[in-house]
This record gives C-alpha cells, sequence and structure tokens, in this order.
C-alpha cells in the first residue's frame, strides 16, 4: 500500500484526504486506488479518480516507488504516433540517453494520444496520474492549457522531436530544412515548383515546412500559384494520389518537394505509373531521410531523429539529478544529393 502523506506540495493544493472525502472512501481504499491495487472495484476506483481530477491531486512519485520497492526514477513519455518510423528512431534514442552508463535506466510509462479526442482526455486526466519523476513529449506542440496540465504534475518536462517549447527541448529547424529542400530546386533552375503538404490532426502548430516553401517561392521571384500546393494524408498512398492531382493540372510542375520521403516516395511512384522519368521530366525532394529514401535513391533532407531522442533523454537524466535546466538545442539538418533531383528540361513535361 502506498503511504501519500497528506498534502502534495507540488500543486499545493489538495491532500489524499481531501479525495477520500470526496469520493466517499477510506484514506487507505483511496490510495489503493490511486496505485491500481487489484483488490480495488472498478466502480470505486473510478469515482476516486474522478474525485482527484476534479482536485487536481498530485500522487506523490516518490512514495509510490518506496511502495512498489523501486528506487529507479519512472518516466511518461507522450506520442501521437507509433508506427511511424520517426517515432520508433525516436524512441530508440530516447532509451539510448535515458539509460546512460546505468544498465538498469529508467521505467519508462508510454502514452500514446493519437488523435484529438485522446489527446484531450490524456491532459484533462493528467494530475490523477501521477507516478513520474519527468516527462517527455515527443512531436507535436503543447499548447498553453496542456502545459498548465503538465506544470500541476511539478516534474521535469522535456520536449523532442517538435517545436521550441518554453521547457528544455531539442528539435530540427523545419523551416531551414524545407527552405533547404526547395531552395535546391530553384538553384537547379525550376520555377514551377508543387508542394505535397500534410497537417496531422494532432498537430496543433503551424506547418512551418509549407511556410518554407511559400517564402522560398517569394524569394526567388516566383509567382503564387495555390493550384501548386496539395494536402494529403501522410504516407506513400497521399503522395501517390496528391501526384497525381498535380499531373492533372494544365501545366503540371517540373519539379515538387514533399513534406516527408514516405509522401516523396508515393508521388515517386505515381510518376513511374504515367510514364514519366524521375529526374529527367519532374524532380522529386523529400525531408527525413527515411531509410526508405536510400532505396529509392531520392534526395532529401536529413535529420538526425535518433540524436533528438539521446539528448533529451540525457536532458531528462540531467534534471533527474537535479541538475540546472539544460538550454534547448536545435539539430542541424542536411540536404543529401541523389538521384531524384536535376536542371528541368526546357519544356515541362
Amino acid at each position: 500500500m502506498v503511504h501519500h502523506g497528506g498534502r502534495t506540495g507540488a500543486a499545493g493544493g489538495a491532500g489524499l484526504d481531501d479525495v477520500a472525502r470526496l469520493a466517499g472512501v477510506s484514506l487507505s481504499t483511496a490510495s489503493r486506488a490511486l496505485n491500481n491495487h487489484p483488490q480495488v472495484a472498478a466502480a470505486t476506483r473510478e469515482r476516486v479518480l474522478a474525485a482527484a481530477a476534479g482536485l487536481d491531486y498530485v500522487v506523490s512519485p516518490d512514495a509510490s516507488r518506496l511502495a512498489g520497492g523501486s528506487s529507479r526514477a519512472r518516466v511518461a513519455v507522450v506520442v501521437p504516433h507509433l508506427s511511424r518510423w520517426f517515432f520508433g528512431r525516436l524512441l530508440e534514442g530516447l532509451e539510448v540517453g535515458l539509460r546512460g552508463d546505468d544498465p538498469r535506466g529508467v521505467d519508462q510509462l508510454l502514452f500514446l494520444v493519437g488523435d484529438v479526442a485522446g489527446r484531450r482526455a490524456f491532459f484533462e486526466d493528467l494530475p490523477a496520474r501521477r507516478r513520474v519523476d519527468a516527462a517527455v513529449v515527443v512531436g507535436f506542440e503543447v499548447d498553453e492549457a496542456e502545459q498548465r496540465r503538465l506544470e500541476l504534475l511539478g516534474v521535469s518536462i522535456v520536449s523532442a522531436g517538435g517545436p521550441s517549447e518554453p521547457f528544455p527541448s531539442v528539435t530540427v529547424d523545419d523551416h531551414r530544412a524545407g527552405r533547404q529542400a526547395v531552395d535546391h530546386l530553384v538553384h537547379l533552375g525550376h520555377r514551377r515548383i508543387g508542394m505535397l503538404a500534410t497537417l496531422d490532426p494532432a498537430d496543433r502548430g503551424p506547418d512551418r515546412r509549407t511556410q518554407a516553401y511559400r517564402t522560398a517561392l517569394v524569394d526567388a521571384g516566383v509567382p503564387d500559384d495555390p493550384e501548386l500546393l496539395v494536402r494529403v494524408a501522410f504516407g506513400a498512398p497521399g503522395g501517390a494520389d496528391g501526384m497525381s492531382r498535380l499531373l492533372g493540372l494544365r501545366r503540371p510542375p517540373t519539379a515538387v518537394f514533399a513534406y516527408s520521403d514516405e509522401i516523396a516516395a508515393g508521388a515517386v511512384r505515381t510518376l513511374r505509373r504515367a510514364g514519366l522519368r524521375v529526374p529527367e521530366d519532374v524532380s522529386v525532394v523529400g525531408i527525413d531521410d527515411h531509410p526508405i529514401a536510400e532505396l529509392l535513391d531520392l534526395t532529401t533532407v536529413a535529420q538526425p531523429v535518433h540524436e533528438q531522442g539521446v539528448v533529451a533523454g540525457r536532458m531528462v537524466r540531467t534534471l533527474l539529478a537535479g541538475g540546472e535546466p539544460p538550454p534547448s538545442r536545435v539539430l542541424p539538418t542536411q540536404l543529401v544529393l541523389r538521384g531524384t533531383t536535376a536542371p528541368p528540361r526546357e519544356a515541362a513535361p
């Protein structure tokens, strides 16, 4: 059984006794319910969790660990996707950074918030779930309301693979990566450049890669043509569909910038099925340096995904050791020239 010791100092508000009183149960029952004890009835557990959430009660992680006989730190890892390569690769790096030189590492609790409803429910229930010493937010932007809910935990927070946040973060400059891709096409001589863009519904932040596409064209003196910007579902099927739509235009593009390598792979497939040559007829460039990019000989802008995870894990270890909050890091991206980009032909395909 977990001993909570009355009121928690992290949130400076309700204590276990308040939760027990509101739920109509004893202190011991409230404690067992908050720690998922198997002998607590489901209805009672739900009542206690609802009372804790209503009071923004924060469970003491130190007491929880002592009760479980464990001295290992616990880290909550919040991700919007698990099936995508980017997130799997970053999580591998995060594990390396969290483990450091200690073979025991830390306990990681993975929370999947794949859609808007799931994300909202996670942050609303967060204060009642505190059994962690740190939290890592992976690949999405935290808004002000969500940040306040995280701060209720009273634990260290690190962001990895998303936009820079007011707490320690490690990321890449998506605007710069987009400029590297589009500027490359401009320097090759392309003026009719399309983009296959996407916007994940779990990410409410600005689309910096699309912003980079627009500003690169403006800087190059290329007139804005809205029909050349096509939004597609994330992944190769979306890229294939978007490329078909671009080829259906009266004046198709001579080059295409894809939001990601997966989308670029779909675009290349459609071009080849249409009997067009890449890059002789249409150039294609992506972002990420996904393993599929090398297989397709795809020109791309590489970002250090694994390294972002490693650096984030090290940041967490520094905070858990009582060190000063580490400065946020923006890791560099690099244009990787392969075989899918070339100067345009004199006539558009």
